[in-house]
């Protein structure tokens, strides 16, 4: 049998470690990434402002579109923010309000409001409802504003030049729909630019994708972004313009604007 001279093998195992060590230097921790993400998806800028066109596209190929102008405040980076949401067309959903206060504790539940100018009610939207449609759309109300990052466990299963791709385990599964989801996050800015959601089976049944991505006021912005529901058959885009960040936006999110929305969000 061949032996190794000892200064060979010392020298491999240097050069092992040495790749290794630039390797997990290049390499953020899974946390720094997952909160990197959520900043620039949720948190860029103090605030944010952005009018909105929604596709929505049913499995027959029937068309529903909905528009609406987006107003978002932040509390605290990273923490506790408020949205603001004003419907202008179609003539069903006109002046039509929802708001969020959303809440970054995993032991505090968003309080979220809806305001239906036919009925002239506004409801409180349970906690337990963030999971459901957001007006007709297959986004749903937590995509809006978020997923707290400490309702998931994160693990990083995946580097290329390119992405990190992490794998997310609800700390408590009965409480969604799906067992896991996966996003993919792009390296150079951390938009995270596809999410995959797996049913109790292991079986892809839910899709999010950022389709186009712009630099505004020097915050990498996705513009344009689809949800793809894979057993129905339908999908809903969504194309964000007129973004504008770090306005002096009035205290619009309180529940006396829900009714008579300030000109901020009807312009």
């Amino acid at each position: 049998m061949t032996r190794i001279p000892n200064v060979t093998l010392l020298s491999l195992i240097i050069a092992l470690s040495a790749v290794g060590t630039a390797q997990s230097a290049d390499v953020p921790d899974v946390q720094t990434i997952v909160n990197k993400a959520n900043i620039v998806a949720y948190y860029q800028g103090d605030n944010g402002k952005a009018k909105v066109k929604m596709t929505i596209t049913d499995k027959r190929g029937q068309k529903r579109n909905r528009e609406f102008t987006i107003l978002r405040q932040d509390v605290a980076d990273g923490g506790d923010q408020n949205y603001f949401v004003y419907f202008q067309r179609p003539s069903d959903v006109r002046r039509m309000t929802y708001m969020v206060h959303k809440h970054a504790a995993i032991d505090k539940d968003d309080d979220r409001w809806l305001y239906m100018p036919a009925l002239d009610v506004v409801n409180r939207i349970a906690g337990g409802d963030k999971r459901t449609s957001f007006v007709g759309s297959d986004f749903l109300y937590e995509d809006v504003s978020g997923r707290s990052l400490d309702e998931d466990e994160h693990e990083l299963t995946e580097v290329t030049d390119a992405v990190f791709i992490v794998k997310n385990t609800p700390k408590k599964p009965g409480s969604v729909e799906f067992s896991y989801y996966t996003v993919v996050i792009d390296r150079k800015n951390f938009v995270p630019m596809k999410m995959e959601f797996f049913d109790k089976t292991g079986k892809l049944y839910r899709t999010i994708e950022s389709t186009e991505v712009k630099t505004i006021q020097d915050f990498p912005t996705v513009t344009k972004s689809v949800v793809q529901d894979l057993k129905t058959g339908s999908k809903t885009e969504m194309e964000f313009s007129g973004v504008k960040y770090d306005l002096k936006l009035k205290n619009v999110f309180q529940e006396r604007y829900l009714r008579r929305p300030p000109r901020e969000a009807m312009r």
